[in-house]
C-alpha cells in the first residue's frame, strides 16, 4: 500500500460484517441438533442420511416427500452429511456461513442500486446482527431460510446489474437464479412484486419520475441506467415470467403438503381467526424488531384474537400504509420499505396454513425486516437533517444499537445449545405453549430423565386435552417406566376423543402386545394399517406380531410389504433377514412418537 493511501470503506464494511458475525454466532460450532425438525429432516431421514447418491436427489426433486418443495435445501442437508457427517457444529456453521455472504450481498446490492454506502451498511449491519434472525442461523434446519435468501440476494444483484445494461443475456440470467431461489424455499414468490418496487425506488425506472418531489435531489445511482423515457407496461411484462414460476412453485408446494395431508382447512381455522391474527401478528414482527425480548422456537397459535387487538393493529396498519404513501414523492424509501415488508411477510403470516402452524415466527421475518431497515436508514438521517452534530450523533448511536444487537444477539444464541434449554426457554417465555411443553417432555426422556418429561406431558395435556401428540409422548413414558396399564389408559382416552389417528392405535397395538395379548394388539394394528395403508412401522410391528404366533409365511410377507412401502426404513429387512437367518422369533416391535 502507497504512503497516505486509505483503506477502502466498503472493505471494512465487509470484515465488519464477517467479524460482528462471527462473534455472535462462533458459539453454535459446539452445539447439538435440537428435536424440532432437526430429528424429522436430518437426524432420521434415510434419504438425507445417505448423502448425494442418485436415488437421494431423485426423492429431493419429487413432490412426495414430507414438506413443501425444495429440492435444494434436501441437498444441501445431503451434501452436509457427505462432507462432514453426523457433525452437528459443522452444520451449524454453514448456515452461518450463508448468513455471513447473505448480509455482505444485501449490503452489495443497496450500495450498487442507491450509491448510499453508509446507508447500506447500516441496512446490511441490521440485518446481520438483529436478534429475531437468531433463529434462521441457529437452528439447522432453517438452511432453507439462509440458502434461499442467498440466490433472493443473487437474484437482486443480477437484477441491478441487467437494468444497468439490459440484455436477454441478463435477464435470463437474473431468471435462472430466481428459478434456483423457488427451488430452496417457495418464499421467493412475492420476489417479482419486490423487483416492481425496486423499479420505483431505487432503481427509477418508471416514466413518471415527476412521481417524486422536483425538489428533491435524486439519489446518485452509479452505472445504473434509469428508463426515465420508458413505460410502465414493459416493466410489468417481464415479471411474467418470474411470476409463471412462482406459480409453478406454489403449486408443487400444495401438492406436495396435501399428498402428506398437513394442510389446514377452514373448518379447522376459521378464516376470521386467521386474518385477526395475521394483523396482530404484522404488529408483533414490528414490536420484536424494535424490542427484541421473549424470543421462542415457537408461539403457539391463539385459541381466540380478541377483536380490540385486531382493530387497533388494523388503524396502525393503515395509518402507516396511508403516511408513507402521502409521502411518496418525498420519501419514496419509506413506500419501498414499508410495501416490502407487507408484501413479503403475506406468504407466511398465516392465511394459509399447513402442518403445525404457529401465531408468529422469528424466522418468517428473516427477509421481510430488511424493507423496515431500509426505512430507518434512510429515514433517520432525513429526520436529522438540521441537526448540527448529525454526522458524529448518528454515528454514535448506530454503533451503540449495533453494539445491543450484537450482545442480544449473542444471549438469544445460547439457548440454542440443545434441546432442553431450547425449549426451557420456550415454555418460559410464552404463555400455554403445550407444544413446547411436549418438545421438553420428549428431550428429557432422552436424557434419562422421565419424571421431569411426564410432568411436562401432563402440562401440555392440561393446557391442550385434545393434543394427541403428548399423549402418546406420554404413554411411551409410561411403558418405558413399565406402567403399562396406565400406558393403555392414556392410549384408550386419546382413541376415545380421535378414533381414527393411526399413531395411537399403532403404539397402543404394540403395548398390547408386550402384555401378552397378542390378538388385541394385532386388531390395533390392523386398524393402524386401515386407517393409513403406506404406514410402514405398523407393517413392521403387524410382521412381529404375527411371527409372535408362530406365523412365520405371514410374518414375512408382511416384513417384505413394509420394506416395499419405504425402501429407506431399513428394521423390516434387519428383521426379515434376521428371521430368515436363524428362525428365531425373538423379534421387537418399535415403539414410535408418531409419523410426523
Amino acid at each position: 500500500m502507497h504512503k497516505g493511501s486509505k483503506i477502502r470503506p466498503d472493505l471494512l464494511i465487509y470484515l465488519f460484517l464477517v467479524i460482528s458475525v462471527l462473534v455472535v454466532y462462533w458459539q453454535v460450532n459446539n452445539y447439538e441438533f435440537v428435536g424440532f425438525d432437526d430429528d424429522v429432516f436430518i437426524i432420521e431421514n434415510t434419504r438425507v442420511q445417505n448423502g448425494l447418491t442418485l436415488e437421494s436427489i431423485r426423492w429431493a426433486f419429487s413432490y412426495d416427500n414430507m414438506t413443501y418443495w425444495h429440492p435444494l435445501t434436501w441437498l444441501s442437508y445431503m451434501l452436509d452429511i457427505q462432507l462432514y457427517g453426523m457433525n452437528p457444529g459443522a452444520h451449524h456453521m454453514t448456515n452461518v456461513l450463508l448468513h455471513i455472504v447473505n448480509s455482505i450481498l444485501l449490503f452489495i446490492v443497496f450500495n450498487k442500486m442507491t450509491g448510499a454506502l453508509w446507508k447500506s451498511a447500516v441496512v446490511a449491519s441490521f440485518f446481520a446482527l438483529h436478534p429475531l434472525n437468531v433463529e434462521s442461523v441457529a437452528w439447522v434446519v432453517e438452511r432453507k431460510n439462509v440458502l434461499s435468501t442467498l440466490f433472493w440476494m443473487l437474484t437482486l444483484f443480477t437484477y441491478a446489474c441487467y437494468v444497468e445494461r439490459s440484455n436477454i443475456y441478463r435477464y435470463l440470467l437474473t431468471l435462472s437464479v430466481f428459478v434456483f431461489g423457488l427451488m430452496a424455499k417457495p418464499m421467493l414468490v412475492t420476489l417479482p412484486f419486490v423487483l416492481l418496487i425496486l423499479d420505483l425506488w431505487p432503481l427509477k425506472r418508471f416514466h413518471f419520475q415527476q412521481f417524486l418531489d422536483n425538489h428533491q435531489k435524486p439519489a446518485r445511482i452509479p452505472k445504473i441506467k434509469r428508463l426515465k423515457e420508458s413505460n410502465s407496461l414493459p416493466l410489468i411484462l417481464e415479471k411474467i415470467p418470474f411470476l409463471i414460476f412462482s406459480g409453478i412453485s406454489v403449486y408443487l408446494s400444495i401438492l406436495s403438503t396435501r399428498h402428506r395431508g398437513l394442510v389446514i382447512s377452514l373448518d379447522e381455522v376459521s378464516i376470521y381467526h386467521r386474518i385477526t391474527n395475521a394483523l396482530v401478528s404484522y404488529v408483533s414482527y414490528i414490536g420484536k424488531m424494535i424490542w427484541p425480548r421473549d424470543l421462542a422456537v415457537f408461539y403457539p397459535f391463539p385459541e381466540t384474537v380478541q377483536l380490540w387487538k385486531a382493530a387497533v393493529a388494523f388503524v396502525l396498519l393503515t395509518g402507516v400504509s396511508i403516511l408513507v404513501i402521502r409521502l411518496l414523492k418525498k420519501r419514496p424509501y419509506l413506500g419501498v420499505g414499508w410495501l416490502w415488508y407487507l408484501g413479503t411477510l403475506l406468504p407466511v403470516i398465516g392465511l394459509v396454513q399447513a402442518g403445525l402452524w404457529p401465531a408468529m415466527a422469528d424466522r418468517f421475518a428473516y427477509v421481510p425486516l430488511i424493507g423496515l431497515f431500509v426505512g430507518i436508514a434512510w429515514g433517520i438521517p432525513d429526520l436529522a437533517a438540521g441537526w448540527r452534530y448529525k454526522l458524529k450523533g448518528l454515528g454514535t448511536i448506530t454503533a451503540a444499537v449495533l453494539i445491543i444487537l450484537m450482545t442480544t444477539s449473542w444471549l438469544q444464541a445460547r439457548n440454542w445449545k440443545n434441546s432442553v434449554m431450547l425449549f426451557k426457554h420456550a415454555v418460559g417465555v410464552t404463555d400455554n405453549n403445550y407444544v413446547m411443553h411436549d418438545n421438553l417432555g420428549f428431550a428429557l426422556t432422552a436424557r434419562g430423565r422421565p419424571d421431569e418429561a411426564i410432568n411436562n406431558y401432563k402440562e401440555a395435556i392440561r393446557i391442550n386435552p385434545d393434543f394427541e401428540q403428548a399423549n402418546i409422548n406420554l404413554g411411551i413414558a409410561l411403558l418405558a417406566q413399565g406402567k403399562f396399564d396406565e400406558c393403555i389408559d392414556y392410549y384408550q382416552e386419546v382413541l376415545r376423543a380421535k378414533p381414527g389417528y393411526a399413531g395411537v392405535h399403532h403404539n397402543l397395538g404394540i403395548v398390547l402386545l408386550r402384555k401378552g395379548k397378542l390378538d388385541n394388539g394385532v386388531v390395533h394394528l390392523r386398524e393402524a394399517i386401515r386407517l393409513k395403508p403406506d404406514y410402514a412401522e405398523a407393517y413392521n410391528s403387524l410382521g412381529v406380531a404375527m411371527v409372535t404366533k408362530g406365523e412365520i409365511e405371514a410374518g414375512i410377507r408382511i416384513f417384505r410389504k413394509a420394506f416395499q412401502i419405504k425402501p429407506g426404513y431399513l428394521q423390516p429387512k434387519i428383521n426379515l433377514n434376521k428371521l430368515l437367518a436363524s428362525r428365531r422369533y425373538d423379534l421387537q416391535p418399535q415403539i414410535i412418537v408418531d409419523d410426523k
